[in-house]
């Protein structure tokens, strides 16, 4: 099996998945938080059935679950395999329109709604290696949804291609599509449970060979500004605008913190990224992120004393800071048993595609699952640029993320026997 015969299935389940509006909205409390998620769920639970799937539900709090039943009699570990149907509130989501380019000739890549809107390696270096690739992009206007829709879309290919193909030995598996995962509330409680998984992997990474066991902790902080609020044209010494404390907290912070703009590689951040409100009261949402506990909670501390400082620069105000806990670093588990880390290196290697593992400046449902018992590393579909129009993917990326999946399953449907090799040849990639 080549990587080129999964590439036509890839590109028109992506360009498909792609089309639907799926994205998030932190404000709902429901789950998921946005009723169109469901246009795709529903749709996947039908995809399952029709590909043979067994105890397809989708469930209660609206992930898809299914079952691929083992091919080899050895006992051996339940593994799953999950992706996120949900896309960024980052960016526009709706009335995408995904175009494929077709053999990549290098240079820029102009998107026909938005001709400012360049995508070339000076801003995309990746973009360098993809020569001869077919990448697929949005129209300029909207987010893509490669993340996660590829990885909607390499474990559709790949589930399908294992019903097809009894004669692949592998063990139990478990699929899921959650929603809501970008904004933090992909795992449900119920998850871990549902799944009864021993190992899992979650398809949201980037660059081919990337297998990620280490993301940043998370907290997120909610700042309520309470003023006083009077009319502008008597407003003299009694008009207190938490308009103006909130913008005096924003334009304190990057003067003694770390920001997204000013970071990278280890170094963690406060970002603000909501600001709303009126004279009479306002409220800034912030993230906090780290890859070590002390850090983060470092940034919830100087959080709270700019907070505190400009309170009292105005005793008449009330601002409060309220932090909540989001996920942590997947380390911290998954470095106490390597297994499910080392077992996607060496599928990468036996394809002759190099592992590396980067430490990522984010999470994924992952981080959570972890963190309750159920180790989830993070596995490459090859999107870049995300949350944001100039996002991308290789067509061909995504074929050796199925491959590398593909060889992973053998791998583990032989874990109990101690032998790492597959018994059947490779899916070779390209």
């Amino acid at each position: 099996m080549q990587i080129h015969d999964f590439v036509g299935e890839l590109e028109e389940r992506l360009l498909r998945y792609a089309s639907i509006d799926t994205q998030a909205n932190e404000q709902s409390v429901t789950s998921p938080s946005t009723a169109q998620q469901y246009s795709l769920l529903n749709l996947l639970v039908e995809e399952l059935q029709e590909i043979g799937a067994q105890d397809v539900v989708l469930t209660p709090y609206g992930t898809v679950l299914a079952r691929i039943p083992a091919t080899v009699q050895l006992p051996s570990p339940t593994v799953a395999f999950l992706a996120h149907v949900d896309t960024a509130p980052a960016f526009h989501a709706s009335g995408v329109k995904p175009i494929v380019h077709r053999a990549y000739a290098g240079g820029e890549i102009v998107l026909p709604d938005e001709p400012s809107a360049l995508l070339s390696p000076a801003n995309s270096p990746y973009l360098a290696q993809k020569i001869g690739d077919d990448i697929i992009t949005a129209s300029g206007k909207t987010l893509l949804g490669a993340d996660d829709k590829a990885g909607v879309a390499i474990l559709m290919t790949m589930a399908r291609h294992l019903l097809q193909n009894p004669s692949i030995p592998h063990g139990p598996m478990r699929l899921a599509f959650t929603p809501d995962e970008e904004i933090g509330r992909g795992v449900h409680s119920n998850l871990p449970g549902d799944l009864a998984a021993q190992f899992a992997y979650t398809l949201d990474g980037a660059e081919v060979g990337e297998v990620v066991y280490e993301t940043f902790s998370a907290d997120k902080a909610t700042v309520k500004i309470q003023g006083v609020s009077i009319h502008p044209g008597t407003a003299k010494d009694k008009l207190v605008n938490a308009l103006h404390l909130a913008a005096r907290i924003v334009e304190t912070l990057p003067q003694v913190t770390r920001t997204p703009e000013t970071t990278e590689g280890r170094q963690g951040f406060i970002h603000v990224y909501q600001m709303s409100g009126s004279a009479a009261e306002a409220e800034l949402h912030c993230i906090l992120r780290d890859f070590e506990l002390e850090g983060l909670a470092a940034h919830g501390a100087l959080l709270q004393q700019v907070c505190a400082v400009v309170q009292a620069t105005e005793p008449r105000s009330q601002i409060t800071c309220t932090i909540t806990q989001q996920y942590r670093n997947m380390r911290y588990w998954l470095e106490k048993d390597m297994r499910p880390v080392e077992l996607a290196r060496a599928a990468c290697l036996q394809l002759g595609i190099e592992p590396f593992s980067p430490p990522v400046r984010g999470g994924t449902d992952g981080s959570r699952l972890t963190e309750l018992g159920l180790p989830t590393p993070n596995l490459f579909t090859g999107m870049q640029n995300i949350h944001g129009p100039l996002e991308w993917i290789s067509v061909q990326d995504m074929a050796r993320s199925t491959a590398v999946c593909l060889q992973l399953v053998q791998l583990w449907g032989q874990e109990r026997s101690g032998d790492l090799l597959p018994g059947s040849p490779p899916v070779r990639a390209a």
